[in-house]
């Protein structure tokens, strides 16, 4: 009966879709119908309203759906959906005040003369427009009306010209910054946490552990990391766009002719075209140049665009007029003063004390204040020419409603189909097929192409991206990646624009064409266009850095980069060490060598064992790498042979559980809701054909399996204690080194804090100790953030002790200080030697270990090592035979 319930919650919300019943109403009304009628069937047949459901019962899962609905709104981790509303105004905002115009006629003056220019054209501003606006209709709305007549007036054919607008207009869902890759990182992020559970219980259910190794897990995503990894893609997709209408234009120049410009092309029209694209590009710039750089999260970008569109709208509106250009000049000597300050003085408030210089301070909240009043006459400007700025507001508020009251109805909708089992029986449906991952993702892929025909982008990405995403990422198989998982929906669902009968594209085309473009002319257009659109997401899936890598590069090369002890990076970073150790082990053994050879005699004994320890662990691990990887050859190699049967027997042990599930749930029903005789007669048949079928299945197992499994685990044992080893060794091999460079830094703060130590020595015995207890503690926590002067601190610490006792003990405080004065001599002593003898080499040690197999001890990888990390991440990694 629940497959049942699921068919009617399916026909519901298609039937209410189709009768042109409002989306926001459709899911949740399909879902709480659906729910009611099985509550009142389970209670007219079997007298209890919770018969009908996986678990359970009416009440539970329309909770669950108001906990949804609630969660869009009020969980700390969704606030990404806050940048919509400014991406909205942005794009909204720069439609309005025509620069979209503007951009379009520019860009017709510069690629007329090339064969198809007019339609490279549109794809250029196309993409231009989407980088800042990404409303789809607003896009297709004004190409149509601007280029579709050029077009057509220079004898362009109708099947290129509305095809090449409609998929432009596009553009704007998969080039960031897009909604629907903020709509799919939040999707993603709920998604990437199931399937995080779901790996976990595999894994378990697979090794007998307990916890599962991090590198294991599954990696999500966020909306930067998605705009980073959609912007490749999406280039590609301009690229393909541009390709297929030159190569059209040369083949059938007639169709696509050059158009010459009638103009001259002087220095007031090169002039005219830097004004008109400049902005723009800069409002892109600092848009995800700031997303890239690290400096804004997405929201702040979106507020960052909302400003600048508003800047950028009060001049055109007012253009040709005297001071149009006022608030964005203004707005760009406050941003250009505001980075010249930041580099001369600091600007955090929190660490500037009343004795520091606040020169700068003064001056950066000025030039603050300076963009706030440019800010404020742009939106004067905007909101008394026209109206603009209400009209934009409006559609804003529209827009953004429109958005979340599809995603709270999406979220009954997605509830309601977990109530009846609907999530698992995807994933049994998936997880049978043959083929794996690559046949389920297809399977997807295609269900979601299929679904563009008749659904909008909003709706396949909050109600089908739930159910299958969280499946897609757990497997262990091909080890996707959340981003490049959710670009690649991305890239499927802009398809839905496109394809009749519901394109939206073709909708909003239609509406502005000229009577004279037939409707099936603009059908027979998109037609290349999707090919394409599918064209590219082919390409995308079989080369996965494409997305990938620009997140890792940014990731692994900012401030906050994981350092490289992170236990996900340890595969790829050890095969750049290995690569390194194969090119240049000779020069690292040098390095050794030459640190072994170092006069460590006049060094404290502790700190000169450490050093040693250190070059030895070097060389344990310089010679530990190769053997790791000759392991992990040998690992690969009986692979081949293990991976079918491993396949087969994880296959059966799947299907295993299943029955085990099955049992518990009818037993749980016998005890709790057992009905009448018959029906309880039923299900112990049922538990006893579930139990027989374990039986069945157990048998299929190969004997040879046991044997196998050990064989293999042997192996992958040997590989696992080598580069533990390595590990270890590696951790050790530069640490010595590195803390003696700190403490060897830090000889002048220790010089410096002497005669403070001696002017405080003096004061015992001709103050009273009680007002000695403070400034010994100050100096204590001094010394002890001076590296390498832990004897002195100790001995700052007992004089301390003995002046705040009950009885505070002068002589013992004297004796104390002396001993930390005697200890700081001493650190002096073998620290100015070493300064002069001991810190060159050392130096070029660290300089030298740490490129390679000493790596681990640095808090942040070398460039070079994150650059080959990001490039080794970006593929995908199959890891189904540690499950």
């Amino acid at each position: 009966m629940e497959i049942f319930f699921i068919c009617v919650l399916v026909a519901l919300m298609a039937f209410a879709l189709g009768s042109g019943f409002p989306v926001a109403f459709a899911l949740p009304g399909s879902a709480i119908l659906t729910i009611a009628l099985a509550a009142l069937t389970g209670y007219v047949l079997d007298g209890s309203p919770d018969a009908y459901f996986e678990v359970g019962g009416p009440s539970q899962w329309l909770s669950a759906g108001v906990t949804n609905l609630r969660g869009v709104y009020w969980e700390v981790e969704r606030d990404t959906l806050i940048a919509i509303p400014l991406f909205i105004f942005m794009g909204i905002m720069l439609q309005r005040s025509k620069i979209a115009e503007d951009l379009l006629v520019a860009m017709a003056q510069l690629f007329g003369p090339v064969p198809g220019g007019l339609g490279i054209s549109v794809v250029f501003v196309g993409a231009l427009l989407a980088a800042t606006t990404g409303i789809v209709g607003a896009t297709v709305v004004a190409m149509g009306l601007i280029s579709l007549p050029a077009m057509m007036r220079n004898g362009y054919s109708q099947p290129l010209a509305t095809g090449t607008i409609a998929a432009s207009g596009t553009l704007g869902q998969i080039i960031p910054p897009s909604i629907v890759l903020i709509i799919l990182a939040d999707q993603l992020a709920s998604a990437t946490d199931q399937a995080s559970n779901a790996r976990k219980a595999l894994h378990k259910a697979a090794t007998g552990e307990i916890s599962m190794p991090s590198e294991l897990d599954v990696s999500g995503t966020s909306a930067g990391e998605m705009f980073l990894g959609a912007f490749v893609p999406g280039m590609l997709l301009v690229g393909l766009y541009m390709a297929f209408i030159l190569i059209f234009a040369l083949l059938k120049p007639k169709l696509a002719p050059a158009v010459p410009y009638e103009g001259e092309r002087n220095l007031r029209f090169w002039g005219r075209m830097l004004l008109i694209l400049v902005p723009p590009l800069a409002l892109i710039f600092l848009v995800l140049g700031s997303i890239i750089a690290g400096v804004a999260t997405v929201n702040q970008a979106g507020a960052i665009g909302a400003a600048g569109a508003m800047i950028m709208a009060s001049y055109r509106l007012k253009e040709d007029e005297r001071g149009a250009y006022w608030p964005a000049l203004i707005a760009i000597g406050s941003l250009i003063a505001l980075y010249v300050i930041g580099t001369v003085w600091p600007l955090n408030i929190k660490a500037i004390g009343p004795e520091d210089d606040q020169t700068g301070l003064y001056l950066a909240l000025f030039a603050a204040g300076a963009l706030l009043v440019s800010l404020a006459w742009a939106g004067i400007r905007v909101m008394h020419i026209e109206d603009t700025l209400k009209g934009v507001m409006v559609e804003t508020a529209k827009t953004t409603s429109l958005v979340f009251i599809i995603l709270m109805g999406a979220a009954v909708l997605t509830a309601a189909f977990r109530a009846f089992g609907g999530e698992e029986l995807v994933r049994h449906f998936l997880q049978g097929l043959p083929g794996g991952f690559w046949s389920q993702f297809i399977i997807v892929m295609a269900v979601i192409f299929v679904l563009g025909f008749f659904l909008d982008f909003i709706e396949i990405a909050v109600v089908v991206v739930p159910i299958v995403a969280p499946i897609l990422l757990a497997d262990p198989t091909a080890n996707v990646t959340a981003v490049w998982l959710g670009v690649m929906i991305g890239l499927n669902i802009q398809t839905s624009f496109l394809t009749p009968p519901f394109g939206f594209a073709l909708f909003y085309l239609r509406g502005v064409a000229p009577s004279s473009v037939k409707t099936t002319s603009i059908y027979k257009g998109v037609i290349a266009f999707i090919s394409l659109q599918l064209g590219a997401l082919a390409i995308v899936g079989l080369y996965p850095p494409l997305v990938n890598y620009l997140p890792l590069r940014v990731n692994l090369t900012a401030e906050t980069a994981p350092p490289p002890r992170n236990p996900r990076l340890q595969t790829c970073i050890e095969e750049y060490t290995l690569d390194l150790i194969r090119e240049e082990g000779d020069a690292i053994r040098r390095v050794i060598s030459d640190g072994r050879a170092l006069d460590l005699s006049y060094l404290p004994q502790d700190i000169a064992e450490d050093l040693r320890d250190g070059f030895d662990s070097a060389e344990t691990a310089l010679a530990t790498l190769p053997q790791a990887d000759e392991a992990a050859q040998a690992v690969d190699r009986a692979a081949v042979e293990y991976r079918p049967i491993h396949d087969e027997v994880r296959r059966i042990e799947r299907d295993i559980r299943r029955e085990e599930a099955a049992i518990e749930a009818l037993e749980t029903k016998l005890r709790l809701n057992p009905g009448s005789e018959a029906e309880q007669a039923e299900s112990r048949e049922e538990i006893a054909e579930h139990r027989a079928q374990i039986e069945a299945l157990a048998a299929e197992i190969p004997q040879t399996w046991d044997a196998a499994y050990k064989e293999f685990a042997t192996l992958n044992k040997a590989e696992t204690d080598l580069r533990r080893d390595y590990r270890r060794a590696a951790d050790g091999a530069a640490e010595a080194a590195i803390a003696l460079e700190a403490t060897l830094a830090s000889t002048e703060a220790l010089r410096e804090i002497r005669s403070e130590l001696a002017a405080f020595r003096a004061r015992i015995g001709q103050e009273p100790p009680a007002d000695l207890v403070e400034p010994v503690s100050d100096l204590r926590s001094r010394v002890g953030e001076i590296e390498g002067a832990g004897d002195v601190r100790s001995g700052v610490n007992d004089a301390r002790r003995a002046l705040r006792d009950s009885e505070p003990n002068e002589a013992e405080a004297l004796a104390a200080m002396d001993a930390a004065l005697a200890a700081l001599d001493a650190e002096l002593a073998w620290r100015d030697r070493a300064l002069t003898e001991l810190a060159p080499g050392l130096g070029a040690y660290v300089d030298g270990i740490t490129r390679s197999v000493g790596a681990r001890a640095l808090t942040r990888m070398p460039e070079d090592m994150a650059l080959s990390v990001a490039a080794c991440e970006a593929n995908h990694h199959d890891l189904s035979l540690d499950f």
